[in-house]
């Protein structure tokens, strides 16, 4: 007997630390940048959260290629995941292979994929119906000879695999194609400014908008199976809470969860929240309450610090490497062409190069930033400090100024106008392309801007927008007034 109780007692004590330990340990979940993929991963968050786990929500990531890169760098411990998507884009397979080869190449990166929700959102091609009806629009096939409607196409669709150029190919398409947001398509098309698009065959909007899914009679598409792809460091206590979850969901049921927030006025945490105490797996969240204002501040103030860290460090770097370079023409030449070089890339091109090297976050969009903000004050700082009269520099040298002091008290003050100048271009800009930071979970004025695009949101898109813009014409006015200072002007 007083085995049995020492036993039960060491049970209940073994189920109390593993509890508390949930109750301490941090998950970070991890989304897309469309609706569906939010609102599953907002399922999943509120459903940890509910379990007793802390959850980092970094949500929004600029498709799939960023989310799996996090993911492999260990910056997010899971994401939801298409099993075509993973097959075709991912692995670059042929076919349809099973969860267990998948799992199988999967071991390399030590990630896993899991039981998925249950539903397939797969891809389709889609018209409106009254187009259709004129032209006897029915399957993709049915494509080849009109040359009448736009075709345009989410930007991810139009480089994968198992995309555009594939499709094109087995249907025997040659129109001329461009890309656009996915969440802008759907009101393009409604408007007719679009006639053909790709869309996810659980999205709401198809209902919402009369839009024909053509169908896919050579079975183009693989099926699309969204499931949690997760690290195989995840705890099992995470992977039992995320197998309460599997096979939970239908189409039907995932198209309607869609609806309920393009549509039905509600935001992902109060769809999620109502999804959960539906299925009993939770009680509705406090996350389901929704206010502007402590978004906003928030966002904002991670917008000042990306940006503020970023340009102060350039500022800091580009004057010392100015002052350094100015006299040596060929270098010079050189530093402010490699730089010029970086402008080049697309600012979401180099946030999602800084990825491999400095994963997700804060990190790579303040490095992203640095290097933007680089050309115009080593430009102009360089550019100042040539132009200064000779005469004058030679009077400083006759009147006994070492070269610091003539640094300090001659070309220095001389050229800082134009320094300014370039401060206050590499701010504006800055605080610009911080708005880009979203996409690799940085945070600050670009999230509602990305929720926004993803639901089509365009009060949503103004939220981060005009604060964008609020903070660089007040940024502007305040180095312009600092110069005058500076400078001794009234």
């Amino acid at each position: 007997m007083k085995a049995l109780v020492r036993t039960t007692l060491l049970v209940l004590m073994l189920g109390s630390s593993s509890a508390a330990i949930a109750a301490t340990e941090t998950i970070s979940v991890g989304s897309k940048n469309f609706n569906e993929n939010y609102v599953l991963a907002e399922i999943i968050a509120q459903l940890f959260e509910a379990r007793g786990f802390e959850v980092d929500r970094r949500f929004g990531l600029g498709g799939t290629l960023i989310c799996y890169e996090a993911l492999k760098k260990g910056d997010i411990d899971l994401y939801v995941e298409y099993s075509g998507t993973l097959s075709q884009a991912i692995l670059k397979l042929s076919g349809q292979p099973s969860k267990a080869v998948l799992n199988q190449l999967l071991a390399a990166e030590h990630l896993q994929l899991l039981d998925d929700f249950g539903f397939n959102n797969t891809y389709a091609i889609v018209v409106r119906e009254e187009d259709a009806l004129a032209r006897d629009l029915n399957s993709i096939g049915d494509l080849a000879g009109v040359d009448d409607l736009p075709m345009k196409f989410s930007h991810e669709f139009l480089e994968r695999q198992d995309g555009w150029p594939g499709l094109a190919q087995s249907y025997g398409l040659q129109q001329q194609v461009t890309g656009i947001e996915h969440g802008l398509a759907y009101q393009a098309i409604s408007d007719g400014a679009v006639g053909v698009t790709d869309a996810y065959s659980t999205d709401g909007e198809l209902v919402r908008y009369k839009l024909r899914i053509l169908q896919d009679d050579l079975k183009y598409f693989p099926e699309y199976f969204a499931a949690p792809l997760v690290s195989r460091d995840l705890p099992v206590a995470a992977l039992n809470v995320l197998a309460e979850l599997a096979n939970t969901i239908t189409n039907e049921q995932m198209q309607a969860l869609n609806a309920q927030v393009v549509f039905g006025g509600k935001n992902f945490a109060q769809v999620a929240s109502g999804f959960l105490a539906s299925r009993k797996l939770a009680a509705v969240s406090e996350h389901s309450s929704h206010s502007i204002w402590p978004n906003l501040i928030r966002n904002t103030l991670r917008h000042l610090q990306l940006t503020g860290i970023a340009l102060g460090l350039a500022i800091v770097f580009g004057l010392a490497l100015s002052l350094f370079v100015y006299r040596f023409e060929k270098t010079a030449n050189g530093v402010i062409y490699f730089c010029g070089l970086l402008q080049t890339i697309p600012s979401i091109a180099l946030l999602a190069l800084m990825i491999p090297l400095f994963g997700i976050g804060m990190l790579p969009a303040v490095v992203a930033l640095f290097l933007y903000s680089l050309l115009p004050i080593l430009r102009n700082a360089i550019t100042a400090l040539r132009e200064i009269e000779p005469t004058l520099i030679r009077v400083a040298v006759a009147l006994g100024l070492s070269q610091k002091e003539r640094l300090r008290y001659v070309l220095v003050p001389l050229a800082l106008p134009q320094i300014f100048a370039g401060v206050r271009t590499a701010a504006v800009i800055s605080i610009g392309t911080a708005t880009l930071a979203a996409f690799i979970g940085a945070g600050g004025l670009g999230d509602p801007i990305v929720v926004g695009l993803a639901l089509g949101d365009v009060e949503m898109i103004l939220q981060g927008a005009i604060p964008a813009a609020i903070l660089a014409i007040v940024t502007e006015m305040f180095f312009g007034l600092l110069q005058n200072k500076l400078s001794g002007r009234r």
